[in-house]
């Protein structure tokens, strides 16, 4: 369960999911870093750092740079994320 954020306040995914994936987080040697705290390309939209605040945008954009179409399950975890869902609020 996440709580509601301060209007101001502009938290990353890995912040808001607190998944330990960015560089230095607890869980980057069992799963490895994050292709979105990582994406420079991104830095800045949505007032995110990276690809921090648009992960659905980037995730969209790997799949297409990988020769592949997102695959339906991957499509439906972003718009069912609540990280995405409170963005788009």
């Amino acid at each position: 369960m996440h709580f509601a954020l301060v209007a101001d306040e502009k938290l990353n995914c890995w912040e808001f999911k607190k998944c330990g994936r960015e560089p230095g987080g607890r869980n980057i040697l069992q799963y490895g870093v994050c292709s979105i705290p990582v994406a420079i390309d991104c830095d800045g939209i949505n007032g995110g750092k990276n690809g921090g605040r648009a992960c659905w945008v980037w995730r969209e954009f790997a799949c297409k740079e990988i020769m592949r179409k997102c695959s339906v399950q991957e499509i439906r975890e972003c718009r069912e994320c609540d990280f995405y869902a409170s963005i788009k609020n």
